[in-house]
């Protein structure tokens, strides 16, 4: 899309350097945190850093986690392997504070804009694997639904501008069946938060972060934090406008009465209750033709003593917020495109920041590449694991070697097939930089220590089974959430 002069990517606030320099500030801080991840390490630190080190110098797409044996950067045995995923230990705190100091990417103003979405790692055929809940999937088909029991992992990523596959991932949490989504991401939001002013990536008197995602609750749970919430909103939607004043309401009503709460409804399917909107804003793109943002200022959701709300105690809270509507010319495979609704938590916004804020959404899709890349090529769900805390260690590990990959994207050299075409160094994908990581490696510390020659254990004895039967467990909430209110009093009660 043409909108490069609206979001231009920046650093940390300096000049940009020479080429050379950036390469130098590369290395050392790809070194640094290099080092810094295996001191993370606790326990069988050397080869869950080497395991990460396969990872990146593999030949190609990973399989399987036991093919990583063969790799030559990997010196141990398959069984220290699998050792090391089922009883390494991360210390997860300090490899969190170490991801905030990353440099990250910045939108126009030196604006930080993150992303939160949930990704699964299906596991339909393992019923001995504990935690599993129903993950929402799309089938082969357009428009087909499934529900496949897997592992679903909140992730939160720092967005790039322009058109990319790159982003920074700063956080990871597998979601439990106890776990309320929004409480849970709201959580993780505020601790990544408080991480990244302690690394001083945000400082007192910087624009808000942008936070991209799609529920409004997280607005008020977020509300005492410089975020600002971005999410989209479903087309048959109804809306609420600010309630008259006191004065409003008395010239309104002269015999009394109590002032409402709320003012008048706004339908996103019945244009005749939008009113004129704040700014109109025309955008020529090279991909969606024309498109056209309209905004309405100060509209907020009516929310009811449901779901999410049950446990508020006091009044229900008027969440106000700025309604975005995004109209473009046309979509690739379809041709009458629908409009797109967004909703801000920022009220009074100019027409420079909406132009901003619907070019942001966009650039939330790029999370669909981290993890086409992580599952199709870093092998993230190739692992048979039957433990989810297993597959905790592992995420973090596919995390450190993305975040790896990142640091080197202006090291790495190209190694391109004689059908691709010669790209610049900043422009390089994530596949062609692993491509060439194992050149980059002898350059950067190594700081795991050569193996030690053991003898092999005796292992189970020749002709026995094993009788030990592993135990099955179910799939889903194990909590059901009540569903009214006198039914939460009820059990609380």
């Amino acid at each position: 899309m043409a909108v490069e002069p609206i979001l231009t990517h920046m650093t940390a606030g300096v000049p940009a350097p020479s080429r050379e320099g950036s390469r130098i500030e590369a290395l050392a801080e790809l070194s640094k945190f290099r080092q810094e991840f295996h001191a993370c390490l606790t326990s069988r630190r050397d080869e869950l850093f080497e395991m990460v080190e396969a990872v990146l110098c593999a030949d190609g797409p990973v399989r399987t986690l036991v093919g990583l044996a063969l790799t030559p950067e990997h010196r141990r045995g398959h069984g220290a392997l699998y050792g090391a995923i089922n009883h390494g230990r991360i210390e997860i705190a300090r490899l969190r504070r170490a991801l905030a100091t990353v440099p990250l990417p910045r939108a126009a103003g030196e604006r930080i804009v993150l992303a939160a979405d949930v990704t699964p790692w299906l596991r339909p055929d393992a019923p001995t694997s504990p935690e599993r809940l129903f993950c929402h999937t799309y089938g082969r088909r357009k428009g087909d639904h499934q529900m496949i029991h897997g592992w679903p992992y909140s992730i939160i990523a720092a967005l790039e501008t322009g058109r990319t596959s790159w982003t920074t991932v700063l956080d990871a949490i597998r979601l439990r069946p106890d776990d309320d989504e929004a409480a849970v991401t709201a959580a993780q939001v505020r601790d990544l938060v408080a991480r990244l002013i302690e690394a001083d990536q945000w400082r007192q008197g910087d624009p808000d972060i942008l936070l991209v995602l799609d529920t409004a609750r997280l607005a008020f749970l977020l509300d005492d934090l410089p975020v600002e919430v971005l999410g989209r909103l479903r087309c048959d939607r109804v809306l609420s406008r600010r309630a008259p004043s006191r004065h409003e309401h008395a010239l309104a009503h002269p015999g009394g009465g109590r002032p409402p709460k709320h003012g008048g409804v706004f339908r996103m399917k019945d244009a005749a209750t939008w009113g004129e909107p704040s700014h109109v804003t025309t955008t020529v793109t090279s991909r969606y033709g024309t498109a056209v943002a309209s905004c309405w200022d100060w509209l907020h959701h009516r929310l009811t003593r449901r779901a999410a709300w049950l446990d508020h105690e006091d009044d229900l809270p008027v969440i106000a917020g700025t309604l975005i509507r995004l109209q473009v010319e046309y979509l690739p495979g379809e041709r009458d495109p629908k409009p797109v609704w967004l909703w801000s938590s920022a009220t009074a916004i100019t027409a420079a920041h909406l132009d901003r804020l619907w070019q942001a959404f966009l650039r939330r899709f790029d999370l669909e590449h981290t993890f086409r890349m992580w599952k199709q090529t870093l092998g993230w769900t190739a692992p048979k694991l039957r433990d989810p805390y297993a597959a905790d260690r592992w995420t973090w590990l596919i995390i450190v070697a993305y975040i790896q990959l990142g640091l080197a994207r202006v090291l790495a050299p190209d190694l391109r097939r004689p059908w691709e075409r010669p790209t610049p160094p900043e422009r390089l994908t994530p596949a062609r930089v692993r491509r060439g990581f194992r050149h980059l490696r002898p350059r950067l510390p190594l700081p795991a220590g050569a193996p030690k020659p053991i003898r092999p254990g005796p292992g189970r004895p020749f002709g026995s089974k094993n009788r030990a039967r592993a135990r099955h467990h179910d799939v889903g909430k194990t909590t059901k959430r009540a569903e009214t209110l006198t039914e939460h009093r009820s059990r609380k009660g």
